[in-house]
C-alpha cells in the first residue's frame, strides 16, 4: 500500500435504488470526517457493477445486498469479508400469503398454482421463499407458475415496487399466493394495497439476514479500521446523523455475521442463479 493510497479517502460503493441514497451518504460524510475517517462514495446503478468495482479495487467497501454478498463470495472464492450491518438487517422473514378464502393450507398445495414474487433477483421476495417451496418437495419452476414482477432488476429487490405488485396480483386474483417480506406485509395492509383480514399466512421462512458492508481480503485492516470504528460508534441519539440513520432504516450499526445467508446461498446454488460464469470468473 503506497502512502498516497493510505491517505486518500476510503471509497464506499452504494447502489442508487432511490434518490435518498445521495441524501444519506452526503449526510454521513461530515460525520466520518469528524471522527477521523474520511470517506467518499461512488454510486452504481446495479449490484453487479458494484460487485465488480469492489473486487477490482475501484471501491474499498461495498454496501452490498445479501445477493451481492453471495456473488462476491462466489466470484472471489470466499476471499471477501463482511464487516458491519444494520440492526434491521438481522432476523428477517418472508411470508407466503394467500387470500383468506383460499383452500390452500400447506406449501404442497401450491402445485399447479400461480405464485407471485418480486423481481427475479430479490432475495427476500423471490429466491429465499422459492427455496422454501423447494424444501417442501415442489420444484417451483416446474410445479408452479411463478409470476415475476421485475421492477428495477439489478437492484436486488431494494425497490419495494415488485413486491408490492406481487401483493396486488394476489389481491386481484391474478395469483393464488404471494411472497412478501414480513415488515412489508404490514405496510401493504396499512397503505391499502391489501385489505385488512383479506389475506392470511400460508408459510413463513426461517429468519435470514440482509445487507452488509463488504471488503476484499487484500484490503489492509488499518485502511478500513477508522471507518469501521466510526460506523460502529455512530449513535442514534446524535442529532447530526439521526435523520440519516432513519432514512437508512436503522438505530444501530452492528458487526456483521454471515450465518444468516445460508438460505440464500442454498437457493442461489439450487436455482443456478448466477450460472457457471460467476463461479469460473476467477479461475
Amino acid at each position: 500500500m503506497t502512502a498516497s493510497s493510505a491517505n486518500r479517502a476510503l471509497r464506499i460503493g452504494a447502489v442508487a435504488y432511490d434518490p435518498k441514497v445521495v441524501t444519506i451518504w452526503e449526510g454521513f460524510k461530515p460525520y466520518f470526517e469528524k471522527h477521523g475517517a474520511e470517506i467518499d462514495y461512488v454510486l452504481y446503478s446495479t449490484y453487479d457493477a458494484q460487485v465488480d468495482a469492489n473486487l477490482s479495487g475501484a471501491v474499498d467497501v461495498a454496501w452490498n445486498s445479501p445477493l451481492a454478498w453471495v456473488k462476491s463470495q462466489i466470484v472471489s472464492r470466499g476471499a471477501c469479508h463482511a464487516i458491519a450491518m444494520r440492526d434491521s438487517d438481522r432476523d428477517l422473514t418472508t411470508k407466503i400469503i394467500v387470500r383468506a378464502s383460499s383452500a390452500l393450507s400447506k406449501l404442497a398445495d401450491l402445485k399447479g398454482k400461480t405464485l407471485a414474487v418480486g423481481a427475479s433477483d430479490s432475495p427476500q421476495a423471490t429466491l429465499i421463499p422459492l427455496g422454501l417451496v423447494a424444501d417442501s418437495g415442489l420444484d417451483p419452476r416446474r410445479d408452479c407458475r411463478v409470476l415475476y414482477h421485475n421492477v428495477m432488476v439489478g437492484k436486488h429487490g431494494d425497490h419495494v415496487g415488485g413486491e408490492r405488485d406481487a401483493a396486488k396480483a394476489l389481491a386481484s386474483g391474478a395469483a393464488d399466493a404471494a411472497c412478501v417480506l414480513d415488515a412489508n406485509y404490514a405496510v401493504f395492509i396499512n397503505e391499502g394495497t391489501l385489505d385488512p383480514g383479506a389475506t392470511r399466512v400460508l408459510a413463513t421462512t426461517p429468519p435470514f439476514d440482509h445487507c452488509n458492508f463488504t471488503t476484499r481480503a487484500d484490503l489492509p485492516e488499518q485502511r478500513v479500521k477508522p471507518f469501521l470504528d466510526a460506523l460502529l460508534g455512530m449513535s442514534f441519539q446524535d442529532p447530526e446523523v439521526r435523520v440519516f440513520m432513519e432514512l437508512e432504516g436503522l438505530k444501530r450499526w452492528l458487526p456483521a455475521r454471515i450465518s444468516g445467508y445460508v438460505q440464500l446461498e442454498k437457493a442461489v446454488e439450487r436455482f443456478d442463479f448466477f450460472g457457471s460464469a460467476a463461479s469460473s470468473a476467477r479461475s
